[in-house]
């Protein structure tokens, strides 16, 4: 029998029980992918990964949800970073080679969906998506608003599935109230959200500088809502580009608020079309699982 070490971290949190909870397992060199996703469903959270050697990066890293692996998203790479992190610092560096800067604030996760960088100002993480790829849906304005219990009015154009790591349907809205409102039906959500085996679907208003977003996706039949997904606020900067949108950009996105997990996070899209995603990381606990 042995123990593989394991943390807790919330992610996009601004107190120590908001955001989107996150487990990262310190060293997964000796799981293989059955147990890793079984360690997935175990702890029954929107993700978990685990922590492997690279070449290439800090760390590389898998990410599972209970029922199958990412090749990216957003609040599982900051939520590593900050373990990552925390474990190299933690590193006899005369007898370990030092992989993390001077100031212990750059990694660099090396994914499915390729090398990640991500910076920390003490415990804020920024990561850096992808390059945005888009394509229109299939389904019209007032098919996507039933899908979402809405009417057609309560929607804006144009809705667009937007890539920048993990495909996901963007869908914009015409006020938070219809961001609220919305109250996805499940065989609908399948029919006009499904990206192969998936559905998703991320609806967002915009006041200004400030966004109510809400992330729904597919579940054993059901609707299920994230608390703050990472990925789908990259694809929010990935839409901002596609539709030709002034930039630079900085927006405040909160999500999180119908679920009872508030999540504020950032999203910066530079006059290059960078993408940028922020959020601060709080580790709440450690332990062990004996396999």
């Amino acid at each position: 029998m042995k123990s593989f070490a394991f943390r807790i971290v919330n992610v996009f949190a601004e107190s120590p029980l908001a955001g989107n909870p996150l487990c990262v397992f310190e060293d997964g060199s000796d799981l293989d992918d059955a147990t890793m996703q079984a360690l997935a469903l175990q702890f029954n959270l929107s993700e978990t990964t685990f922590v492997l050697p690279s070449a290439v990066a800090t760390a590389r890293v898998r990410i599972f949800t209970p029922t199958f692996e990412m090749p990216f998203a957003g609040h599982p790479t900051l939520g590593t970073a900050h373990v990552v992190r925390a474990l190299n610092e933690a590193l006899d560096q005369e007898r370990t080679p030092k992989r993390v800067s001077a100031e212990g604030s750059t990694v660099t996760l090396e994914m499915k969906a390729g090398v990640i960088p991500v910076t920390a100002a003490q415990n804020v993480w920024t990561l850096s998506a992808n390059a945005p790829k888009h394509r229109a849906p299939d389904a019209s304005n007032a098919e996507l608003a039933a899908m979402l219990g809405l009417a057609p009015s309560d929607l804006l154009a144009p809705p667009l599935w937007v890539d920048t790591g993990s495909e996901q349907l963007v869908i914009p809205a015409a006020s938070f109230d219809a961001v609220r409102r919305a109250a996805p039906k499940a065989e609908l959500l399948a029919q006009h959200a499904s990206n192969g085996p998936r559905t998703l679907a991320y609806v967002f208003a915009r006041e200004g500088d400030r966004v109510l977003a809400r992330f729904f996706f597919g579940k054993h039949g059901a609707v299920v809502e994230d608390p703050g997904t990472g990925s789908a606020c990259a694809n929010l900067g990935g839409w901002l580009i596609a539709t030709a949108a002034t930039l630079p950009q900085h927006l405040a996105v909160d999500q999180g608020e119908a679920v009872g997990r508030p999540c504020r996070l950032g999203l910066e899209v530079t006059a290059g079309r960078q993408i940028k995603v922020s959020g601060r990381v709080i580790e709440i606990g450690r332990g062990t699982i004996a396999l």
